[in-house]
């Protein structure tokens, strides 16, 4: 039974948790002293008690620390005890102490699972009684047939023998978040009270169960942050350089790579979890005093966990809460306004494979310094949740913060051990419903149609599914399905939109027309009786959050739908009887990619938007390639504008390089007659300031990805080069994340003391990405002036929302200036648009169509004119009419003379400028030459079709308004974004609009049409 969170008082908790299981438990405020038999390391526990700054940030758990002859202490590597001040470890000492327990304790196991993007290792450490350590391998049988009740038939009656039988894992990852220092030296001697401590609970925590620990998650992160905090010991009083890199691509945004599988952390972290077959991934952060168990947090819930996860995390919150409030340590509490919509946080990666997921924030300081920290009303102040408030005002130490994040975890620990057989029961329970999700509450499948045009994006689709350890298929044979009958809702961004009927809705409309749809053999199914099907659901499906709903702040993206920001076409089907169609089990993604066929010397390759078009250039150095700028068939197959045409290639360099970049071509004997252009590998600049590098970061990472390379230059850098064109076609600026224009130029304030971002003997992990001697500089107006020379010139700017503001706010994007937003909301959603300039070469190989991820409804205004207000029409003779006689409809007549009816403006829509009329273009220096006026490429459907995924309200403030810009400055061009197109590799559908830029960067100027207005046809259909 699940009790609402605002009735979740410390009473329910007891009800809740007596209900639970059967099994004998820890009592609330249970025996967790020590074993008196057991000597005392007496000066470590002096030191405990000197570095924790109050008795009450102090617990019986931890004020002590038992002695061992055997066994080192954390001091025998750190010098100290664990979360002594002005001290941090590196990750390698870290392993280096856990290696140590190995050698000294039977109760520990280290393994090494995996390496960081830089090559740095990443170790899983687990403690547990020798016996369940011998015995691993075969209670890792027993926990993968629990995962995959399929092994044993679904047959609850063969899976009690197997929960009887075995013991859980319980998996602890800490420092994702790098500047969240205190995890690594808590975890350390955690692992050394599970080794050595002979205290009762601790004794019954390692004979009932594993506890798993990967002590630093980001390390090449938590390495440069102790670079960064042992310069700030060597410069005291100055002020010290903030965590520019965290991993080698992305920062905080490390934890929200659960649902795209980019980073390396992020697989290696699944893999131990599955590999492991854990029941619980709990990760350790820190930004809240003094103890958040965050994932009860708020609403709304994600829509596609089991129920019982949620159960969980109520009774494992709410228990925790109570243990550590009958310990008297304030500060402590469960709820919040962290909602658990978004399954993009590591954590994630439980909830979404029948596990559970829980996340701590616990009270760090950014490094090992004890401060004076003053609290905010919100966070010291008394709430239904949250009884024991932290005090407004505390002097706090690592230690302190260590204590915390031990106390939150052994008392949990200790309960779950008393609570094995239950929590396995749910685990079984969980993996069973996933399997029997089709004939529950649905669907059946995901269905891929067999699609060449798709072909490279569905194989990247898939490839995060199976990075995900979902189980894809094909169809062996054609397969023809009857659809359910449509019916017409009641839709609030469309009341005329037609829904397919759900399972439930049985009545017979007079409208129904039965249909039916064939999918080829080929195509591809994500059958959904299966383990992780909820994690294919979660990330196939749609998502809605309600513009009312009483959660105002999300926490994260309200969208996500990676059918459509991969911009394929993909069938919800909600008949289970699909699942009885003839297809087979897919071993090898890539075994088909890249197919060559027909005859001759021109090699062909269609432009169906392939994010790895471009990167053939790079492969392929020696051969000739041009680019069609018109269609054509030849040899039975269509080419749309903008595919390749390849001549004077090594077939068999050729034949690799498709393979790898997941293309077809096809042999013709004759070079087509069409327009075409010769394109070379272009010479690519990658511009970034240091302000920040996570959101640019996604960025490098997808061009890494895709094979193309770049030169990675500071705005410092950029600054000081005498001439860009000679070394540059592109300069690419991707987000900075919220800077201003103003902090571009300036950078950031010069009245410290400099800021150093090098590779040196105190700080050798710095440097390697980039470096400066002074991080504080931006790119200053002379920098400026180059950049605009760069365009002048005829180079490609491609800029993207903050630094596309950044272009308009500078002179670089004359006739383009931001939309007004007004009362419009979108937080992180998926969006639609419409090409307006279809055969601009930045929309070849798309459709009439795209599904964009907005981050908050950022659009553009277009004008004829400089001016930045946006050329808008102050008052539309289409909208408003002025105060005289007649209604509404009608127009005013003046009296006393023959009335001549004014000539009515030509009615712009929202993506255009304003027409110019004769008087407003004789003699004005601010009339944009038409050369020299801005292209909308690419803007927001209409407000009935705006939203596909996610949160929107008021959407008529930005509909129809333009989102990809080409503005034209001197004989050169600056590319405006106000749509993400390159973000968390989550929106590979719109890759192409940068790639393809890229690609044509000295042809985008050739004459554009511009489409008529056409609405988004969204490619997903629910069956």
């Amino acid at each position: 039974m699940r009790f609402p969170r605002h009735h979740a008082t410390l009473g329910a908790v007891f009800v809740l948790c007596s209900m639970v299981s059967s099994v004998a438990q820890m009592p609330l405020g249970g025996n967790f002293a020590r074993d008196p038999k057991q000597p005392i390391d007496q000066t470590y526990t002096d030191r405990i008690h000197k570095y924790t700054t109050e008795p009450r940030f102090l617990s019986p758990l931890v004020e002590y620390l038992p002695a061992s002859s055997t066994v080192p202490t954390p001091e025998k590597v750190l010098g100290d005890v664990a979360g002594a001040p002005d001290m941090l470890p590196y990750a390698e000492d870290v392993y280096k102490y856990f290696r140590l327990l190995e050698k000294s304790s039977d109760r520990v196991k280290v393994v090494s699972i995996g390496h960081s993007e830089e090559g740095r290792e990443m170790i899983a450490v687990a403690i547990a009684d020798p016996e369940l350590l011998k015995t691993q391998k075969e209670n890792d049988v027993r926990l993968a047939q629990l995962a995959d009740p399929r092994t044993i038939g679904l047959d609850d009656s063969k899976a009690q023998p197997l929960i009887d039988k075995s013991f859980p894992v319980y998996y602890i990852t800490g420092t994702i978040h790098s500047t969240e220092t205190g995890a690594p030296t808590a975890l350390m001697e955690m692992a050394y009270r599970l080794a050595v401590d002979d205290a009762p609970y601790i004794k019954y925590i390692r004979s009932h169960m594993i506890v798993l620990i990967t002590p630093v998650v980001e390390v090449d992160g938590r390495d440069r942050m102790v670079d960064l905090y042992k310069w700030h010991k060597a410069h005291p009083g100055e002020t010290w350089p903030r965590l520019t890199y965290w991993g080698h691509y992305v920062a905080h945004d490390n934890n929200r790579d659960a649902m795209g599988m980019t980073l390396a952390l992020t697989r290696n972290v699944l893999g131990t979890y599955l590999g492991w077959h854990a029941q619980v991934l709990h990760d350790l952060h820190e930004s809240e005093p003094f103890l958040y168990d965050n994932t009860v947090g708020d609403g709304p819930y994600n829509a596609w966990i089991d129920p019982t996860l949620a159960d969980e995390w109520e009774e494992l919150g709410w228990n925790n809460v109570a243990q550590m409030q009958t310990l008297g340590m304030p500060g402590v509490y469960t709820h919040g306004d962290f909602d658990t919509w978004s399954p993009g946080y590591l954590m994630f990666l439980a909830g979404m494979h029948n596990g559970i997921s829980r996340l701590y924030e616990t009270f760090g300081n950014g490094g090992a310094d004890t401060e004076k920290r003053e609290l905010t009303p919100e966070e010291y102040s008394r709430t239904w949740y949250r009884q024991s408030p932290p005090p407004a005002t505390v002097v706090w130490s690592q230690r302190d913060n260590n204590n915390y994040e031990e106390t939150g975890l052994l008392t949990t620990l200790s309960y779950f051990s008393h609570n094995t057989h239950h929590f396995l029961e749910n685990y079984y329970a969980k993996s069973k419903r996933s399997v029997q999700k089709p004939s529950l509450e649905g669907p059946a499948a995901y269905v891929l149609p067999a699609n060449t045009a798709e072909a490279n994006r569905q194989l990247q689709l898939l490839k995060v599914l199976e990075a995900q350890h979902v189980e894809i298929q094909q169809l062996t044979a054609e397969v023809e399905i009857a659809l359910p009958a449509a019916r017409k809702t009641e839709n609030r961004n469309d009341p005329k939109e037609e829904k397919p009927a759900t399972k439930d809705d049985k009545s017979p409309k007079k409208d129904d027309k039965p249909a039916s749809i064939k999918f080829p053999a080929g195509s591809y199914v994500i059958r959904l009786d299966q383990p992780y099907s909820r994690v294919a659901d979660a990330l196939l499906d749609k998502q809605y959050w309600a513009p009312d709903d009483p959660q105002k702040h999300p926490y994260d993206d309200t969208g996500w739908s990676y059918s459509q920001l991969f911009n394929v076409k993909v069938t919800r089907l909600t008949d289970p009887k699909f699942l009885q169609s003839k297809m087979q089990l897919v071993t090898d993604l890539d075994a088909t990619a890249g197919k060559l066929t027909g005859s001759g010397s021109t090699y062909a390759i269609a432009n169906t938007g392939q994010t790895s078009l471009l990167s053939l250039l790079y492969q392929l150095k020696q051969a000739h390639f041009a680019l069609a700028e018109k269609a054509f068939d030849a040899q039975g197959s269509h080419f749309g504008a903008g595919s390749l045409l390849i001549t004077d290639a090594d077939e068999a360099a050729l034949t690799s390089a498709l393979h790898k970049l997941a293309l077809d071509a096809v042999r013709l004997s004759v070079t087509p007659a069409v327009p075409s252009h010769t394109v070379t590998a272009p010479r690519v600049a990658f511009m970034h300031t240091w302000l920040g590098t996570q959101t640019e970061g996604w960025w490098r990472q997808a061009f890494d990805r895709a094979g193309i390379p770049f030169t990675y230059m500071s705005t410092q850098k950029i600054a000081a080069e005498s001439d860009l064109n000679s070394k540059f076609d592109v300069i690419v600026f991707a987000p900075v994340g919220r800077a201003s224009s103003t902090d571009i130029i300036d950078g950031m304030p010069m009245w410290s003391n400099p800021l150093p971002w090098q590779k040196t003997d105190l700080t050798p992990n710095l440097g390697l990405i980039d470096e400066t001697a002074d991080t504080r500089p931006g790119l200053g107006y002379a920098g400026l002036e180059k950049l605009k020379s760069f365009v002048k010139k005829g180079g490609l700017l491609i800029t993207c929302e903050d630094t596309a503001q950044f272009a308009i706010d500078t002179g670089l994007a004359p006739g383009v200036s931001i939309a007004a937003k007004a009362d419009n909301r979108v937080v992180g959603s998926v969006l639609g648009s419409v090409f307006v300039a279809k055969n601009s070469p930045i929309a070849y190989g798309y459709g009439d169509s795209l599904p964009v991820m907005s981050a908050d409804g950022m659009a553009f205004n277009i004008s004829n004119t400089l001016s930045r207000g946006g050329g808008r029409v102050l008052m539309d003779p289409y909208a408003h009419r002025p105060t005289g006689r007649g209604g509404p409809d009608e127009g005013d007549i003046p009296q006393g003379r023959v009335n001549v009816e004014p000539e009515t403006p030509a009615k712009q829509q929202p993506w255009e400028a304003k027409v110019l009329t004769e008087e407003q273009t004789r003699n004005n220096l601010q009339v944009l030459p038409a050369a020299f006026r801005p292209q909308v490429v690419l803007r927001f459907d209409e407000a009935k079709n705006l939203l596909l995924s996610g949160l929107l309200d008021k959407g008529g403030a930005i509909a129809e308004h333009a989102v990809v810009v080409d503005a034209h400055v001197g004989t050169g061009n600056v590319l405006l974004f106000a749509i993400n197109p390159i973000y968390r590799g989550e929106t590979i559908g719109s890759y192409n609009l940068v790639f393809n830029s890229i690609l044509n960067h000295d042809h985008l100027n050739l004459p554009v049409t511009e489409q008529t207005k056409t609405t988004h046809k969204e490619g997903e259909e629910d069956r």
